[in-house]
């Protein structure tokens, strides 16, 4: 069981399009089902019409889904639920620090070398201890409190479907609930994943850091782990992930300049090795000979196209 997943907080570009064509070339060569969810918790970036659009071109490039379209903004019960519950294993607790505080803390001169890790500045536990619930971090300081989950390994380890063992190195408390009250992405996609069946996620490499502290997630609430798939991430001249800086490589942009959904994929299956040369393709004509591991480990080059 695998799943696409987009956000509808823009458009989808060539890097959602590779990782989504992989994601149904991994499940479908395996006779496997496929669902789509729409990840729409990150309310103040969720763009109107974003999610017609971005299922308007899953169909137009021949990606398909089993079932009905899964929301998360609709599941919001579940993800209170699942946050109660670490709070009452003493496994997550309230943190009134705002980012600012956080990254202060990081780089203050006392701080150790490490204060900043691969995902961004280390949480230093200001708030473990503090309060006895969120009602009670409010009454003290005043302010809403997010809630943290405790983190008390250094190391997650892993065996990934594309790179293999992973040390699944993790360090400080993260976020499973923001201060407004709704999940964070960790939470969400664990909770979702588990209700869902989901036994694979692909996903970009960019995501790799997450992977421990979702696997956390997984053990502390008792829920099975899918196999993570992280394939390389697609990027621009200047080895940054493929963004607006490299030009426009959204598929509106391409459907409106009358590049073929055939052209598209065609383009894809070349530059992921899946082929050696780019013709006019559809996802089911890859099916046949797709393997994961024709791709290569390192990332890949997406804004030298030659789709116009």
């Amino acid at each position: 069981m695998g799943r696409l997943a987009p956000s509808p907080t823009g458009v989808l570009h060539l890097g959602n399009a590779r990782t989504f064509l992989l994601a149904w070339l991994s499940v479908r060569s395996l006779g496997g089902t496929l669902l789509l969810r729409i990840e729409d918790i990150d309310g103040p970036r969720v763009k109107a019409g974003a999610t017609e659009q971005a299922i308007e071109d899953l169909r137009w490039l021949g990606l398909d889904w089993q079932g009905e379209v899964f929301v998360q903004s609709s599941r919001r019960m579940l993800y209170r639920a699942a946050t109660q519950r670490l709070v009452d294993l003493g496994l997550a607790y309230p943190c009134i620090c705002t980012r600012k505080e956080v990254d202060e803390a990081a780089s203050a001169p006392h701080a150790d070398i490490s204060g900043v890790g691969s995902d961004g500045p280390i949480y230093p536990g200001t708030c473990r201890g503090r309060f006895t619930s969120l009602d009670d971090a409010k009454q003290q300081t005043g302010r809403e409190a997010a809630l943290r989950f405790r983190v008390d390994a250094s190391e997650v380890p892993f065996v990934d479907g594309f790179r293999g063992a992973q040390i699944g190195a993790i360090a400080g408390d993260f976020v499973i609930q923001k201060r407004d009250g709704g999940p964070a992405y960790q939470l969400a996609v664990v909770i979702d994943d588990a209700a869902q069946a989901v036994s694979e996620v692909m996903r970009a490499d960019d995501l790799l850091p997450s992977t421990p502290r979702q696997l956390l997630l997984y053990r502390a609430l008792g829920l099975p782990e899918p196999m993570f798939v992280h394939v390389p991430l697609l990027i621009g001249k200047d080895g940054l992930r493929l963004a607006k800086r490299h030009g426009d490589t959204s598929l509106r942009h391409f459907r409106e300049r009358g590049v073929s959904a055939g052209d598209l994929v065609g383009y894809l299956a070349k530059l992921c090795g899946l082929r050696d040369s780019q013709i006019a393709c559809t996802p089911q004509d890859l099916l046949a000979e797709f393997d994961l591991r024709k791709l290569s480990v390192s990332a890949m080059r997406g804004d030298d196209h030659e789709l116009l």
